[in-house]
This record gives structure tokens, C-alpha cells and sequence, in this order.
């Protein structure tokens, strides 16, 4: 489905509560922004799955993964009846790409930083 000018059109996911939206570990395909609901941010550690983060309407999350190509780093869980605008990874590469350069490579920074944050808590 694409607007007058061929762009795709974002599509709309519905989630019910506990259901999965996205694992640890799994390949990023696309981003979400929470139209309603509540996301709960869920990572592992030695004593399980602790919850790190909760996404609320209006907030963007799994955009990290479609950054840099490196797997999700955390697990996305509805928390409620969630309902969810998704930007597939051809269409945020492609906003990426006409994003003026500056931002883009900000971006890029701030995912790299973050991943080496993570990293680094790992090992402490």
C-alpha cells in the first residue's frame, strides 16, 4: 500500500497483552512507534529477563537494529492491548539515506555507544 506519491504507507500491528513483539538476539526488520498500549523493554541477565524500559504512546523502539544491522538487544513484550505503526527496514533505510548527513551519522553514533555501554556493563 503506498500515499499519491508511491511512498509505502506505514502499516499498523496489534498486540495483545504478553504477546511477543520482538526477542533478544533476533534480526531487526522493523522499527515500531506506539499508537496506544504500553511496551515493556525486557533484557536477560544471570537471574532471567528483568524489565529495563516501558515504551508508551507516541515513542519509537526498535529503531537500534535497523541503524547498524546488528541484532536486537533487548526484548519487546506488550504489556497491554498495544497497537503499533511499523517502518519497514526498506523504508527507514531510505529516510536514513535523505536524512542530512549530520543526523544520520549522530545516529549511528548514538546506537554505537549504546551497544559499547552494554558491553561493557556485560563483562562488569
Amino acid at each position: 500500500m503506498s500515499d499519491a506519491d508511491g511512498k509505502p504507507l506505514p502499516a499498523r500491528a496489534t498486540f495483545a497483552p504478553a504477546q511477543v513483539i520482538f526477542r533478544e538476539g533476533d534480526a531487526g526488520d522493523r522499527a515500531y512507534l506506539v499508537e496506544q498500549g504500553l511496551v515493556e523493554i525486557r533484557k536477560k541477565d544471570s537471574k532471567g529477563e528483568r524489565l529495563i524500559g516501558q515504551i508508551k504512546p507516541g515513542e519509537f523502539f526498535g529503531e537500534m537494529a535497523l541503524i547498524d544491522d546488528k541484532p536486537r538487544m533487548a526484548s519487546a513484550v506488550a504489556a497491554q492491548h498495544t497497537i503499533c505503526l511499523t517502518v519497514a527496514r526498506d523504508v527507514f533505510k531510505d529516510r536514513m539515506q535523505k536524512a542530512d548527513p549530520l543526523l544520520a551519522a549522530l545516529l549511528k553514533m548514538f546506537t554505537s555507544n549504546i551497544r559499547e555501554l552494554e558491553d561493557r556493563l556485560n563483562r562488569w
